[in-house]
């Protein structure tokens, strides 16, 4: 096979006035707020504390293979997408989740529950109680009305896996304490873990009042650049923690899988299902409850050594509207030239929503790939108008002028 002939060329599915600035919707898909792309709607489920049961996770299952894609996608908030779904087989989808416990009562709940939580939770951590204690009070009439990309991370666990993860009030373990900061923030409130739900609420309600919203959008470090934190969140520093490494194998909790941009097809799901409870990772993966053993199937990543690893790609064209080129063949052929360590974004558009920390970036354009060598699929290029073949060359010449790199 020619390098070039590693992916299709690149085809604008955008009009010109458009091609360089995607549309930005401000709020995320979710089941009861489902949102159109290029391949039908895309309906995203949010499980209780990230945790499909077997039950659910075969029906869930049934239902992607009755209704959507048979391959649904694993988010980095740790949720489950189905894709492909028509219109006029919305109805029985939702009828169908609802029977299953995976929706929330309302929209507006369901948006406000953007809740990210460390797979390896514990019932002894306290995540549970915290968990239903958030839910319980962003489901109050009284809740703060919040921007949909506005979330939490719950990370309770001895050390924070989470802070990579997109989020805007965090709240992890100090001892035998609850600290609760705000994104960004190098200060927050430290509280007993019965009063930590309430103290995030608070931080929200102060995000609320002095502005954080801004025509429906919205984030608290954007806030932090020109608001002070109110004195409660500034008592307590936030200590140093390395950072998490997210890879596959053995964990207290279970058996960590991956899976290549985190596109799980329906009949391994119903397979998994059958073999433990599983835990959705924010890092496109699965934990299987309990499990210590990896099962025999070539679609699971069980090897931290796995090149498919290294790389992150949005659906791309045509399946999303706003992509200017397709992204994932890309992603495939650029994994095993990456040395170990090292990983890879191919960003459809500007959004770069596979990934938003900075990394080595492609986001597709009207004449190629666009090259930032470490950045976001937003951050100006390094190099324009790529192909593959002019990719691979890039990373050659890299290895051979930093070949410690």
């Amino acid at each position: 096979m020619r390098v070039t002939d590693a992916f299709p060329p690149v085809q604008s599915h955008l009009s010109p006035s458009t091609a360089s600035e995607p549309r930005i919707q401000g709020w995320c898909p979710g089941a009861l707020r489902p949102m159109p792309s290029g391949d039908g709607l895309v309906v995203r489920v949010r499980p209780t504390l990230g945790r499909l049961t077997p039950m659910q996770a075969q029906g869930l299952a049934g239902l992607a293979q009755q209704y959507a894609s048979p391959v649904l996608e694993l988010t980095s908030r740790a949720n489950l997408q189905l894709r492909g779904v028509c219109p006029d087989s919305y109805p029985a989808l939702i009828n169908g989740l609802r029977n299953l416990g995976l929706l929330d009562e309302r929209a507006d709940v369901e948006a406000r529950r953007n809740l990210l939580l460390s797979p390896f939770w514990t019932d002894s951590d306290g995540t549970p109680a915290v968990c239903e204690a958030l839910t319980q009070a962003l489901a109050a009439p009284d809740a703060p009305t919040l921007p949909s990309k506005f979330g939490l991370a719950i990370d309770l666990g001895t050390q924070p896996v989470l802070r990579a993860g997109s989020a805007d009030i965090r709240l992890e373990r100090q001892r035998d304490q609850v600290l609760v900061y705000a994104d960004g923030a190098s200060t927050g409130a430290c509280v007993s873990p019965d009063r930590a739900a309430q103290t995030a609420l608070e931080l929200a309600r102060w995000f609320v009042a002095n502005g954080g919203v801004v025509n429906g959008r919205g984030r608290m470090a954007r806030l932090l650049q020109r608001q002070a934190l109110p004195t409660p969140f500034t008592t307590t520093s936030v200590p140093e923690a390395p950072a998490h490494a997210a890879t596959v194998g053995r964990s207290a909790t279970g058996m960590v899988v991956g899976l290549e941009f985190g596109q799980l097809p329906a009949d391994t799901l119903h397979r998994l299902a059958a073999l433990a409870p599983l835990r959705i990772t924010p890092w496109r993966g699965l934990v299987l409850e309990g499990v210590h053993t990896a099962p025999a199937l070539p679609e699971l990543i069980t090897q931290p050594g796995d090149a498919r690893l290294r790389v992150m790609a949005c659906t791309g064209a045509p399946g999303c509207t706003q992509a200017l080129g397709p992204t994932r063949a890309l992603a495939r052929f650029l994994a095993p030239l990456l040395p170990a360590g090292r990983t890879a974004h191919v960003s459809g558009c500007t959004k770069g929503c596979a990934h938003h920390g900075a990394t080595l970036t492609l986001v597709a354009s009207d004449a190629g790939y666009h090259l930032i060598d470490h950045g976001t699929a937003h951050s100006p290029p390094d190099a324009t108008g790529l192909d593959a073949a002019g990719i691979a060359a890039y990373l050659e010449q890299q290895r051979l002028h930093a070949p410690h790199v």
